[in-house]
C-alpha cells in the first residue's frame, strides 16, 4: 500500500507540471501577440524584412567609341520569358497573375518566340511554380509578347555586351562578361582599365515577396534607388585607318609566324590611331583568344638597329658625330668580344653617314664608346626606354635598359642586350617629329558621362627634350637616306605617293638564357615617319619568327602608309591639297556598274571594272574615303569572269588592292612601280594562280 501512495503522488506532481507549462506557453503567446517588441526585437519589422526582397537595378554599362563616334562596344537589352504557374499568385480573379489558359498561351507564343507550340505546352503542363520559355529575346520580341496580353507571362531583363565589328581592335577594346554574381565586368583592354568608369553605379528596389520569391501582386514597392549609368569612353582609334591596318595584316595570314604587330600614331600628339596584330579574336564569342596581353605594351624584346636612331642622335646632340669621318667596317674588338657588322667582311673604310645607311654595328659602337655608358643610358631613359609609358592599356612592361661594361655598351648602341616594347619605340620616335621633344602616347581621347558632360579630355603632353631642332633635322635626313639609298631592307618602304623616312631593325631572339640560331629566329622591324618634311604619322611594324620573304612585311607597312596618305590627303606636293582635287567616295554597292563608271570618270578618277557583271558587289576605295583627282578606283562586279588588266606602272599597293578584291595570290620582287607581270594582259585569271610582279629598282 505504501508503494501505491508514492506512485499517486508522482502522478499528481507530473500533472501539475504539465498544467503549469501549458499555462506558461499560453501566457507567452499572449504576450508576444500583444507586444510591439519582444526581447528588444521589433516583431513587425522582423516579419516585414523576412517578406521583403531586394532587387538590384543594374546600371547601363557605358559604350566605347572610336575618334569619329563610331560605336565599338555597347550593352544591349535581352529578356528571359517567364511563365508563372502557381495559382496562389492570383489574389484578384479579374487580374490573373498566373497562366490560366495553357493551350491558348502556347499557341500564341510559339510563332513569336520561335519555339514549337508542343514544347511550350509541355513546359507549362509539367511545371508547378514557374518555367522559362525563352532566353535572350530582343526588345522588339518582348514588345510583341506583351501585345499578346497573356495572363501569367513576365520577363526578366538582363543585358549583354555586343561588339558590332566582332574582332575589330580586339586587344585594345577588350571584352566584358557577367561574373558569377551577375555583374558585368571588363576583361582585357579598355573594358578592364576603365571598368569602374564604364559600369556606373547600380541601384536597387525593394518589394513584398511571396513564398516563391516573386512580388506579391497589388502590393506597393518601396521607393527605388535609381542606378547611375556608366560613362562612355572615346578612343583615339580611327576605325577607317584601323581597318586598313587589320586588312594589311590579314594579307600575311598564309605565312608561318609567331606574330606581326603594326601600329600607327599621330606624330604630333602621340595619339594611337590604329594598332593591330596577327594575334586577334572575336570579342562576341572569344574564339581565337589565346593570349591576355596587348602586343603594343606587353611584347618586350631586343629592338635591334631601330635603336641606332637614338644612339646616333645622342652622339649628334653631344657633339661626338662627324658624318664625313671614316672608320673601318666589318669587325671591331671591344674588351674580349668581337663586334661584327651584318656583313662581317665589312664594306672597307666608310664614312659614319654611310655607316648609318648600311646599319653598321661598328659605327654605332664607336659612337657609344665615345659617349660612355652613363651618357647613353641616360639618353635612352630620357627618351622613355626602361620605364612604362603609362598608356591606358593593361599589362604594360617597362623593358630593360641596364648596361655597365664596355661590351654591353657596344651592344646597347645597336639594340642588343636591352629590351623595349612597341609603344616605347613609338614614344621615342615622337622626338623626331617634334624637334627633339618626346610626347607621351595615349589611346583614350575623352570620357563623357551619362548627362553628356566631358569629364576627361586628353591633350598633347610633352615629356622630355632629348635633342635640338638642328639635331633632329639632321637625323631626319639620315633616316631619309637610309630608305632611299637602297643599301638595306629599308629600301622596301619607299613610296611613290609620299616620302617615308625610317630605320629597320633585326634582332636575335633570346630564350632560356641563349640566342636562338634558326634561319627565321629573329624579330624584324621598321620604325618610320611620313611625310619627311613635316611628319604626320609614326608607323612601327615588328614580326617575330616570320617564315617568308621580308618584302611581305614591308608591303604590309607600305600598303598602310599609302592608303593613309590617300585618305588623309598627305602628299609632298602642295598642289595635291587643293580642295578642288579631293573627291569623297560614295557607297556604290548594288549600283549599275556602267553608270557608276561613267560618273566616277567624269569626276576625274581612273576606273577599273572587274568582271563582266552589271551590278557592283564591292568597291575600293570604300565609302567616305577621300581620294585625289586621278586616283584609281576598282569596282568588282557580280560576274566572276576576271581578265588580267595591264598593271605596268601600278604601285605595289594598287596591285595588292586588285588582288585582294578577287582573291588572287601575289608575290613581289623589288620595290617601286610595276615593270613586269607574270600573267599576260587580258588572259583569264584562275583563282588558284599566283601573280608574280616585278617592281622597278
Amino acid at each position: 500500500m505504501k508503494k501505491k501512495n508514492n506512485t499517486v503522488k508522482l502522478n499528481k506532481f507530473f500533472l501539475l507540471g504539465v498544467v503549469f507549462l501549458f499555462v506558461a506557453i499560453v501566457v507567452k503567446l499572449c504576450y508576444v501577440a500583444l507586444s510591439a517588441k519582444v526581447d528588444d526585437i521589433d516583431l513587425k519589422a522582423f516579419a516585414d524584412n523576412r517578406n521583403t526582397a531586394k532587387q538590384t537595378l543594374y546600371a547601363k554599362r557605358g559604350s566605347i567609341y572610336d575618334i569619329t563616334g563610331e560605336i565599338l562596344a555597347q550593352s544591349v537589352n535581352s529578356y528571359t520569358v517567364i511563365a508563372f504557374l502557381a495559382e496562389a499568385r492570383t489574389t484578384d480573379l479579374n487580374n490573373p497573375q498566373h497562366v490560366t489558359k495553357k493551350e491558348e498561351t502556347a499557341k500564341k507564343l510559339a510563332p513569336v518566340i520561335g519555339t514549337s507550340e508542343e514544347r511550350i505546352l509541355e513546359l507549362l503542363q509539367f511545371s508547378r511554380y514557374q518555367v522559362e520559355l525563352a532566353r535572350g529575346i530582343t526588345e522588339l520580341t518582348k514588345e510583341a509578347v506583351v501585345s499578346l496580353d497573356l495572363d501569367g507571362i513576365g520577363f526578366v531583363a538582363t543585358s549583354k555586351r555586343y561588339y558590332k565589328m566582332s574582332n575589330f581592335a580586339s586587344y585594345t577594346i577588350g571584352y566584358a562578361r557577367k561574373d558569377d554574381a551577375g555583374e558585368m565586368k571588363g576583361y582585357m583592354g579598355i573594358e578592364s582599365v576603365f571598368n569602374d568608369t564604364l559600369k556606373g553605379q547600380d541601384g536597387y528596389r525593394e518589394y513584398q515577396r511571396d513564398a516563391y520569391g516573386y512580388q506579391i501582386p497589388n502590393t506597393p514597392a518601396y521607393t527605388p534607388v535609381e542606378p547611375i549609368d556608366g560613362s562612355d569612353v572615346y578612343l583615339t582609334i580611327d576605325n577607317q585607318i584601323q581597318i586598313i591596318v587589320e586588312n594589311a595584316l590579314k594579307n600575311l595570314k598564309d605565312y608561318q609566324m609567331d606574330w606581326v604587330t603594326l601600329t600607327l600614331a599621330d606624330a604630333k600628339t602621340g595619339a594611337i590611331v590604329a594598332t593591330a596584330s596577327t594575334e586577334t579574336f572575336d570579342l562576341n564569342t572569344l574564339n581565337g583568344l589565346e593570349s591576355y596581353t596587348h602586343p603594343l605594351v606587353a611584347h618586350s624584346y631586343e629592338p635591334g638597329s631601330t635603336m641606332k636612331v637614338f644612339s646616333f642622335l645622342a652622339a649628334i646632340e653631344d657633339g661626338k658625330y662627324d658624318g664625313a669621318k671614316k672608320f673601318q667596317s666589318g669587325t671591331y674588338e671591344v674588351a674580349d668580344v668581337t663586334i661584327k657588322d651584318s656583313n662581317s667582311a665589312g664594306w672597307g673604310v666608310i664614312s659614319y653617314d654611310e655607316g648609318f645607311n648600311r646599319s653598321s654595328n661598328i659605327a654605332a659602337t664607336h659612337l657609344a664608346l665615345a659617349l660612355g655608358t652613363d651618357k647613353l643610358k641616360t639618353y635612352y631613359r630620357n627618351a622613355g626606354f626602361g620605364s612604362r609609358t603609362g598608356i591606358a592599356l593593361p599589362g604594360e612592361l617597362p623593358g630593360i635598359i641596364d648596361f655597365k661594361y664596355q661590351t654591353e655598351l657596344a651592344n646597347a648602341s645597336f639594340g642588343h642586350g636591352i629590351t623595349v616594347t612597341p609603344i616605347q619605340l613609338i614614344q621615342g620616335f615622337t622626338a623626331i617629329a617634334n624637334d627633339g621633344v618626346v610626347v607621351k602616347p595615349y589611346i583614350v581621347d575623352k570620357i563623357v558621362d551619362q548627362d553628356g558632360n566631358i569629364t576627361f579630355q586628353a591633350k598633347r603632353e610633352e615629356l622630355n627634350r632629348i635633342a635640338s631642332s638642328a639635331s633632329t633635322k639632321q637625323m631626319k635626313e639620315m633616316m631619309s637616306d637610309a630608305v632611299t639609298s637602297g643599301l638595306t631592307d629599308a629600301k622596301y618602304y619607299q613610296s611613290d605617293i609620299v616620302s617615308v623616312i625610317g630605320k629597320t631593325g633585326t634582332a636575335q631572339i633570346a630564350e632560356g638564357g641563349r640566342y636562338l640560331t634558326g634561319k627565321y629566329d629573329y624579330i624584324r622591324s621598321f620604325a618610320g615617319l611620313f611625310p619627311k618634311e613635316d611628319p604626320q604619322y609614326i608607323i612601327y611594324i615588328s614580326a617575330r619568327k616570320f617564315v617568308g620573304p621580308y618584302t611581305e612585311i614591308s608591303n604590309a607597312a607600305k600598303t598602310v602608309i599609302e592608303e593613309v596618305a590617300k585618305i588623309k590627303n598627305i602628299s609632298d606636293e602642295k598642289s595635291a591639297l587643293d580642295e578642288s582635287k579631293i573627291i569623297e567616295m560614295k557607297n556604290y554597292i548594288s549600283s549599275d556598274i556602267l553608270i557608276t563608271k561613267e560618273e566616277l570618270e567624269n569626276r576625274g578618277l581612273k576606273v577599273y571594272t572587274i568582271g563582266t557583271g552589271s551590278k557592283i558587289v564591292n568597291q575600293y576605295p570604300l565609302k567616305n574615303t577621300k581620294v585625289i583627282f586621278g586616283s584609281k578606283v576598282f569596282l568588282l562586279s557580280n560576274n566572276f569572269d576576271y581578265k588580267m588588266p595591264n598593271m605596268i606602272n601600278w604601285t605595289s599597293s594598287e596591285v595588292r588592292t586588285y588582288c585582294n578584291l578577287i582573291g588572287l595570290k601575289v608575290n613581289f620582287e623589288g620595290f617601286g612601280s610595276v615593270i613586269e607581270q607574270s600573267i599576260d594582259i587580258n588572259n583569264n585569271i584562275n583563282p588558284d594562280d599566283t601573280l608574280t610582279i616585278k617592281l622597278s629598282n
